[in-house]
């Protein structure tokens, strides 16, 4: 895997790291299939039951390095007729917008979605900024915790661009739509704080990986059964119809109802212990 992104499971929790601080995270080729090859990692991985998605030095992700892709499209054709079929041919700097698997997403795309798509709860820890593909990817996290100076904007304005790395598919679901349009249309730069009375962020803490680990680690003491049926609940249930989502409901209930994990969060609730979960088949 890239050493862009490391990983680090202990306890059921994984700890997912953007590594490359000296450009405060920035999105280059290897960090892109750094986040892909971890999130693919983790989803076959049944030890795991909570992940917590962080950046190292003073950033969670600054968005795209713009140096590093534009030195990959190279430099512009010299000839009027070079330029003239370069303008024919769709713009993707380093095959960001070629498909990125079996899944939805392109390449691009995957940094964000595939967090939405692992079976388990994904919490983004964000200090410094998450600007542009940067908040999309922690857009793609299931929970945000944000530190209250933190910096999010949905930037791609500011490059005569439109969120393309799954963002419109998040955000959409988080804040109400002027506020949608307002990020968007603008670009403008929302605090930690001001995140979270938007829909944006979930909680806002002064440490917010400490705090996200926390949460991990509880998540992870409970059925781990139950927490990815309640993922893949609530993920299906925001596109599905009413009659559809219930059926999924009752459909995903009797799966849990009798196994041996569902019974042993009874028997440790009943007998005052910690419970005892074997990892999904």
């Amino acid at each position: 895997m890239s050493d862009r992104v490391t990983i680090d499971i202990q306890d059921g929790v994984a700890d997912v790291r953007l590594n490359r601080p000296e450009k405060m995270n920035a999105l280059d080729q290897a960090m892109f299939r750094g986040l892909a090859e971890a999130a693919a990692q983790l989803a076959d991985d049944r030890s795991v039951r909570a992940v917590v998605l962080s950046g190292e030095g003073r950033a969670f992700c600054a968005g795209l390095d713009m140096a590093s892709f534009a030195a990959m499209a190279g430099d512009a054709p010299a000839s009027g007729a070079e330029r003239a079929e370069e303008k024919k041919r769709p713009a993707d700097a380093g095959g960001l917008l070629a498909k990125g698997g079996d899944g939805p997403a392109n390449f691009a795309q995957a940094a964000g979605w595939a967090w939405r798509e692992l079976p388990v709860p994904v919490i983004a820890a964000v200090h410094g900024v998450a600007y542009g593909g940067g908040l999309q990817v922690a857009l793609g996290a299931d929970i945000r915790v944000v530190a209250p100076d933190a910096r999010l904007s949905v930037l791609e304005i500011k490059w005569g661009l439109v969120p393309d790395m799954s963002g419109t598919q998040t955000l959409r679901h988080l804040v109400r739509d002027d506020i949608a349009r307002d990020l968007t249309f603008t670009g403008r730069v929302v605090s930690g704080q001001e995140a979270v009375e938007i829909g944006l962020a979930t909680r806002v803490h002064d440490d917010p990986r400490t705090l996200a680990l926390e949460m991990a680690r509880e998540i992870a003491q409970k059925s781990p059964d139950a927490i990815r049926a309640g993922k893949q609940l609530l993920g299906e249930a925001r596109t599905i119809s009413v009659e559809d989502g219930l059926r999924l409901e009752a459909r995903l209930q009797a799966g849990l109802i009798g196994q041996p994990n569902q019974v042993e969060a009874i028997r440790a609730n009943m007998e005052k212990r910690a419970p005892n979960f074997a990892d999904p088949e």
